[in-house]
Parts: C-alpha cells; structure tokens; sequence
C-alpha cells in the first residue's frame, strides 16, 4: 500500500400590382386581407370616376383630407423611431462605456485545477463560491494618498490582500455565507504565476494575504488549498474603490458602541450611529486597531457590521431605481473592480448582483474562519480545529441561518435519508478499493485505507493523493461493481448519496476523500450550524442594531503614549471627526 504525497421569424412583406388602383371599401367593416390604414368605420368614400362630395350645409368646417392625417401619423411615426434609435443609441453607449471600465484576469494561471469544480446539486444547479478581495496596494498616487505608507518608498507595484472574505451563494439562491479569512493567517502558498507580470513563486509557508503579490489567480488558488472550497469567481478593490463605491450609494450607515479614534487608520468617531462617506468609509474598514481586541479578527467584525448596512441599502426602496444613482454606482462600481474574465461583463455582474439580490438579508450569514494562535510566532494564526467544520458547511452547499443549533432543512433532508448504501452480498476480502487523498490534510488516505484493511478488504487496496482538493467525498465504482460499493460504503457510513457509476467500464473502487472528511474512519454525520460556527462570531445581515465594539485595550498612541482608542478620541480634542 503506497500513500505518495498524501497531500426570431422573418419579416412579412405586401405588395400591390402596379397601375390598379386600392379599392376602398365603403361597408362598415374591413375585409379580410385588408390594410388597417385602408378602412375608415361608418364613412363613404368618393367615386374614383365622379365629383368631389361636396361638405355637408352648416357643417361649419371642411373635412379633412385623408391624405394629410396620413402625413401626421407618418411624422409621428418617423419621430418617435429617432426617439427610440436615440434611447438605444445612448443605452448603447452606456453599456459600453461600463464594459470599457472593467479590468480582468484569468480565474486561474493555468496550472491544474488551482480554484476547484462545483458540484451541482439534485436539480443541476450549482452554487456560486466568489473570493472578495481588498488590496493594500500603493500602485498609483491616489492610493498612496489614501493609504499612505509612500513617502519612502514610492508607488508601489505590488500589493496584499488585507480582505479576504468567501462569499457562498447556495444552489437555490435561498441562502448565502460570507467567510473572512484574518490576513494573519499562516498558511501554504503554492507554486503559481502572475498571468500579468510575469511574476511567479515555487511555493512557500506564509501570510495568506501574501499570495496577491503573485497575481489574483495566486491568491484565489491559496485559498481553494487552505479551505477546499471551489471558487468560481473573484473582484479585487483597492483604497480608492472603497472610498468611490461608499460614494456611490450615498454613504453607509455605522455604528459604534464607544468613542474611538484609530491612529492608525484615522477613524475618529463619536459613540453612536454615523452615515460613512468616502474617506471615513476606508478609514473604518480598515481599522484594526480601534476594535476588538486590536488584532485583525475585530477587524472583520466591523467589516460585517459595514457591508451588512451596504446590503441593506442596496435592498431598499429607491436605492435602484434611481437612474442617476444606478448610474453613479454602475460607473464607481465597473471603475473600481479587478475581476476574473467569468465576471467581465456589464451582462455578467449584473447577473451576479441579481443572484445575491434573490437572498432575504436575514439569510445572509457573515461569519469570520476560527483561528488559534500560530504555535511559532504569537503575532500569527492558524485555522482552528474547528474551522474544517465550517469549510466543510459552505462546500456543501449548507446554510449558516440557524445559529441556534437547529440543522438546516437541507442537512435534515439529509439527515433523514437512509445512513449508508443498502447491503450487499460481496465479501469484504473480495473487495479492493483504491482510496485517495482530496483533502489538505496529510496522511488521510492512509487512514481510511487502513480502516477498510482492519475491517477485511483486500490487501489489493490502494493509496494516493487525487488531483486536487475536492469538496465531497465520493465513491465511484465500475460497471458491475455496484454491490462491492455498497459493501464499502457500509463499512465506512457513506451514504448512498456519495455513490456515483464510472463511466468507463471495468473498472473497480475509486475512493476520493473530500474535505467534508477530514478526519476519522467513519463519515460524519451532516454538519449542523451549531458545529461549523463553534467558538466563530457570526450575525446576519438583518441585524441593523449591531454596533461595532470599539477596543478596550491600550492598542493606539497619540503623542508617543499608549492608550486606548476611546482616550485617544477625548484627547484628540484638535482632531475633526471623521463623520458627523
């Protein structure tokens, strides 16, 4: 046994035979065949061979010519047309305008399957995993000015991804889950290159948010490897993105539960609720200092508490459908973005944003990855045990709704459905299964086969690693070994739903682990909302009370002293707030 690695129609025409004259009709109604413009109701028309009728006595006006009335209307028809060309012509140029906007890149650099693949559920729908990404980069002057850190060095060219969040739109479009993942994170980079630069790495352990130096296809795939989550697309924001989007929609409203002022960020605000435009806006997504405990993981928080308000917003009466405002933020928004080419359309966002406007606010859970301190350096964090419970959750398509504890309808659907694949009559000892490694944990297809030997299969079983991290764990088996799967399956608590035929023939037992399955010899039970959120902060987008929780610690410094950021606010009596 080998384990290597164990890592439309056309158009109608008439026409009239030249030198007869049309008949008209003088009965009140139209035959058939007849043109519209041919027929008048309840009016007798002049003899061709005759006089003209003369007007009535004492009708008080002259008739008016048929001929004229037709001129009207053709006026009228020819007016509204260039109306109508118009319109088109400068929804036309709008439409382009915003395609000429965006910028984009490929999803991945190429190198096998770096992002992952969605699997569809029962009814062929797929879900939509979209990787957020902030960018610390200083790579123009309006960057440098609004985050500062160039006076040394410059305008950069390369930058961070101080925000990472996962953003899950399930399958039905019912619920969705956003996931930040702290910068902080030490995690493994792997070998990737930058499909713009050029720039590329071997591969190395470090800060997740390190890997967007390397290109967003580098960070998209660091993330698929930390979480095994597929990601299908990405949109990158830098500072100014920020400030021009928070702009666009008018402000977004905040609140925080104290006095604060950031000396770091420079978000100076007092206790309560503020409306954040531009500046201000950066200045409290970023701040890392003036919540929490100081450290990156209050940082989310408050983050959350922000892009829940925006979703709020967006949600509203009259937010769009204003057409200058949808303009305002159309053009901020496609100005603003780095997307991948599966986003690179005006056609494409839109479907995107009507994708996520389908969700109820009260369905869309935010979430922050649990973390433990990183065991070699205190200043650092890794995922947390519990972490891959969550991973798992929004891999499979499950939602974060019910924080109580409650399973979800799908998990209990789930749940309900018979345990494991029904038994068959095929001995164990018969049966070899050739089990491989999907998940980022090393040693797991050892662990399994290992299980399947003790339990009597064949010392024909095999291990591996797959091609790449997979979601779910599935059982794939060969025309005519169907019942040495069910077999297997049994032994391993798989359900039957896990079971899927090659279509090749002839060929055996392929056991792929996924990352629902990261430890243990017996598949787990469906997670619940209970377990993947244990010991993380999680709140829906509804909850418009929720104010952010400003630091109680001596995590700033104003004049060289150490305080907190709610001293630093009442000192800082020369300071202008950052919002009224």
């Amino acid at each position: 046994m080998t384990d290597p690695g164990d890592a439309p129609a056309g158009n109608a025409t008439r026409s009239h035979a030249r030198g007869l004259p049309r008949q008209r009709h003088t009965s009140g109604s139209a035959p058939s065949g007849s043109a519209p413009s041919d027929y008048a109701p309840s009016r007798s028309a002049p003899s061709r061979t005759g006089s003209r009728a003369r007007p009535k006595v004492g009708a008080g006006r002259r008739a008016r010519p048929v001929g004229r009335g037709r001129r009207i209307l053709r006026t009228a028809a020819i007016s509204l047309s260039v109306l109508v060309l118009a319109t088109a012509g400068v929804g036309w140029w709008f439409y382009e305008h915003l395609n000429g906007n965006l910028h984009s890149v490929p999803l991945t650099d190429g190198s096998g399957d770096s992002a992952g693949k969605e699997k569809a559920d029962a009814f062929g729908r797929t879900p939509i995993n979209l990787l957020v990404v902030g960018s610390d980069g200083r790579t123009n002057a309006s960057d440098c000015k609004l985050g500062g850190g160039c006076s040394h060095t410059g305008v950069q060219s390369g930058s961070n991804a101080d925000v990472e969040m996962v953003m899950h739109i399930s399958a039905d479009r019912s619920n969705a889950t956003v996931m930040s993942i702290p910068r902080d994170t030490v995690t493994t980079v792997p070998a990737c290159k930058d499909t713009e630069t050029g720039v590329s790495t071997n591969g190395y352990t470090g800060m997740v948010n390190s890997a967007l130096q390397y290109g967003p296809a580098c960070q998209v795939a660091t993330v698929h490897r930390l979480t095994g989550i597929p990601i299908d697309h990405f949109v990158k924001l830098d500072f100014s993105g920020v400030v021009k989007m928070s702009d666009a929609v008018g402000g977004v409203s905040a609140c925080v539960d104290k006095d604060v002022y950031d000396t770091y960020s420079h978000l100076k605000l007092a206790q309560g609720t503020h409306t954040l435009k531009g500046v201000a806006a950066l200045e409290f997504v970023r701040s890392r200092h003036g919540f929490g405990d100081g450290s990156d993981l209050g940082r989310t928080y408050s983050q959350h508490i922000f892009l829940s308000s925006m979703i709020r917003k967006f949600k509203s009466a009259g937010t769009l459908t204003d057409p200058t405002a949808v303009y305002r933020l159309a053009d901020a928004a496609t100005k603003a973005l780095t997307v991948d080419t599966g986003l690179g359309s005006v056609r494409k966002l839109i479907g995107l944003a009507a994708d996520v406007d389908k969700v109820p606010a009260k369905r869309i859970t935010f979430t922050t990855m649990q973390t433990a301190p990183d065991p070699g350096d205190s200043n650092r964090l890794v995922p947390a045990a519990t972490a891959r419970s969550l991973f798992a959750t929004i891999a499979n398509d499950q939602s974060l709704t019910n924080a109580s504890g409650k399973k979800t309808a799908e998990a209990s659907a789930t749940a309900k459905a018979p345990a494991t694949a029904t038994a068959s009559v095929v001995p164990a000892a018969q049966i070899a299964v050739t089990v491989e490694n999907g998940t980022t944990v090393t040693g797991r297809a050892s662990a399994v086969a290992t299980a399947l030997l003790d339990k009597g299969f064949s010392s024909g079983t095999t291990t591996g690693n797959a091609a790449g991290t997979t979601s779910s764990t599935t059982l794939t088996y060969g025309s005519g070994h169907k019942a040495e799967a069910q077999t297997a399956a049994k032994a391993l608590g798989l359900p039957s739903s896990h079971l899927k035929q090659s279509d090749a023939t002839g060929t055996g037992l392929t056991l792929v682990i996924g990352i629902d399955w990261t430890s243990g010899t017996a598949y787990p039970a469906p997670a619940d909302t209970k377990t993947a959120t244990a010991d993380a902060h999680a709140e829906t987008a509804d909850q418009s009370k929720t104010c952010a929780k400003v630091s109680p610690y001596k995590t700033v410094s104003l004049d060289g002293v150490a305080m907190t950021p709610t001293q630093a606010y009442r000192a800082a009596t020369g300071t202008k707030d950052s919002a009224p």
